[in-house]
């Protein structure tokens, strides 16, 4: 089974949203996790609400900090846009940069805009993932909450 990290700085809200969507649609034929080079003591509130909105509940997940071993334990690592912030780390995986902003003290308008963004991202990785036949074939619809 293929692991996927999404990392950020905070681990509070893009990587968050991510690994969720990223497990919703991967339907247990491949494992999403996330962490954060400085975790925040809980996720953003607002970023949880508009997680709820469409069926997913993050909010009583943890910030975890990122750590070498799990760099080790994954295929891929996404960072989520914390390049601009220069907390991200380096490593030897396959890396993309999404280049996606915080939703941190974002109204909810925005954060759903983002929250839009990083859902586009993960369908498209997984698209990208079956074609290049890393994953099976997930089966499922991708336009679901």
């Amino acid at each position: 089974m293929k692991k996927v990290l999404f990392v950020c700085v905070h681990n509070a809200g893009r990587s968050q949203m991510a690994e969720a969507f990223f497990n919703q649609m991967a339907n247990g034929k491949a494992r999403g996790f996330s962490a954060g080079t400085k975790p925040a003591s809980k996720v953003t509130l607002v970023a949880a609400e508009a997680m709820r909105e469409v069926g997913l509940d993050i909010s009583r997940r943890k910030p975890k900090l990122l750590t070498a071993e799990m760099l080790e334990y994954v295929d891929l690592v996404i960072n989520m846009g914390c390049g601009v912030e220069g907390n991200c780390p380096a490593s030897f995986l396959p890396t993309d940069d999404w280049h996606i902003e915080g939703p941190a003290g974002k109204p909810i308008e925005r954060v759903r805009e983002i929250r839009d963004q990083v859902k586009a991202k993960v369908e498209g990785l997984i698209r990208e993932l079956e074609g290049e036949e890393i994953l099976p074939s997930f089966n499922i619809a991708l336009n679901q909450p």
